[in-house]
């Protein structure tokens, strides 16, 4: 593709339906590139976005993760920790990972590998289905409802506010209009509810927040509010699209599930590998706190800079064969949980989830193709890749 006609936007749904062939494209010639209907800067090679993540101190969260022109996100919400810097950041996730430690998790296997059990088993019965609405979407819904300690019966309500936060129509006279309302109702849910676990404490995430301390004093209603937005979010979001990612990749390779089905320990490489190959969040924006010279290309102080997850984890430089899903590929560096101070919490329990997801469906079906009587319909989320509805046949 000739420099000149190189065009990229997060908020195109060409670009949505397929970003590689453009990655491909930034890294190749314009590793720096300005995106002028966000009005940012975007780096798409593996180690330029490593090296970002890694330097929180150039590359600020502080100021919003979103590129949007006009619009500032980070005044639109409530404090939440991914949208800090150090020392604040730092406090308040050491407050949260004690949910996220390797012994917790372990602790959630049995009943998250429970629910996959019920909800495959529901699935391969009626033979398919949308993916989405029966699978991949109600699964991190129980598994974050549980966490926090809220009713399992609300989870349908989660995930309508979750993929109304992530969803964007840049052609809409207010595009933001849907995720406001959105994070307006979640906060106004988490309100009543913090209160009323100040009143009756229970042995789950949202009493253990509401009686933290950081420096003596408790965390403020906005910080925990601001909390629960981003863990129902994040804890939800993710792996809900990476669930669905991996159905559809996998529906094009019955060879590739066939050896699953034949050989299970290879599930954890393949969710690595699915991670690296089809990220579910494909990129997360920063503000440059001093001017950077990068690839003789002058970026400033105060500039927006995104970073983009999904080219950079197909980067050849990194990734041998990058293009190509091999699920015995060794991926300890890929990018899709980021890296850093702000690498995903529940980046451990995304993967226990696909992987507990699989090993189920797998023990009750060696095949599954996409269904011929809806297409799928794709997430309109500048950050996010994945899916509003899939429906497979098994």
């Amino acid at each position: 593709m000739p420099e000149t006609d190189l065009r990229y936007d997060p908020f195109d749904p060409a670009v949505q339906d397929d970003p590689y062939p453009v990655y491909a494209d930034l890294r190749a010639t314009r590793p720096v590139y300005w995106c002028a209907p966000r009005n940012c800067w975007v780096l798409s090679r593996y180690e330029d976005v490593s090296a970002a993540l890694q330097d929180p101190t150039t590359f600020s969260s502080a100021r919003g993760i979103f590129p949007a022109q006009g619009f500032d996100l980070a005044g639109a919400f409530l404090p939440m920790m991914i949208m800090m810097d150090p020392p604040r950041h730092d406090l308040l996730r050491r407050v949260v990972a004690k949910a996220f430690t390797p012994r917790r998790i372990a602790l959630l296997e049995t009943s998250v590998q429970q629910m996959a059990a019920e909800l495959t088993e529901r699935l391969v019965t009626a033979g398919g289905g949308d993916v989405v609405r029966e699978l991949s979407g109600p699964l991190p819904a129980m598994v974050i409802a549980d966490l926090l300690g809220v009713p399992r019966e609300d989870r349908d309500q989660f995930k309508a506010w979750s993929t109304a936060l992530v969803t964007t129509d840049i052609s809409a006279p207010d595009p933001m209009r849907s995720n406001l309302d959105a994070a307006a109702a979640l906060y106004e849910y988490f309100r009543q509810f913090l209160d009323e676990r100040r009143a009756r404490p229970r042995p789950d995430l949202m009493s253990a927040l509401v009686t933290a301390e950081v420096e003596g004093r408790r965390l403020s209603e906005d910080e925990l509010l601001g909390f629960c937005l981003l863990l129902l979010v994040a804890g939800h979001e993710t792996t809900t699209n990476l669930i669905s990612n991996t159905i559809a990749v996998l529906a094009e390779r019955p060879e590739v599930i066939d050896r699953l089905a034949r050989d299970r320990s290879l599930l954890p490489s393949a969710v690595g590998e699915m991670l690296r190959y089809d990220s579910p969040v494909q990129g997360l924006s920063r503000t440059l706190t001093r001017d950077v010279l990068l690839h003789d290309v002058q970026m400033r102080s105060g500039d927006t800079v995104l970073l983009l997850f999904g080219s950079a984890n197909r980067d050849g430089s990194a990734f041998p064969d990058a293009d190509h899903f091999h699920i015995d590929r060794v991926v300890d560096r890929q990018l899709a949980f980021g890296r850093g101070i702000h690498f995903c919490l529940g980046a451990a329990l995304a993967q226990l989830e696909t992987r507990l997801v699989f090993d189920e469906l797998l023990s009750r079906t060696h095949a599954w193709r996409l269904g011929t009587g809806a297409a799928p319909v794709r997430l309109r989320s500048g950050p996010i890749r994945g899916y509003g509805s899939l429906t497979i046949s098994i």
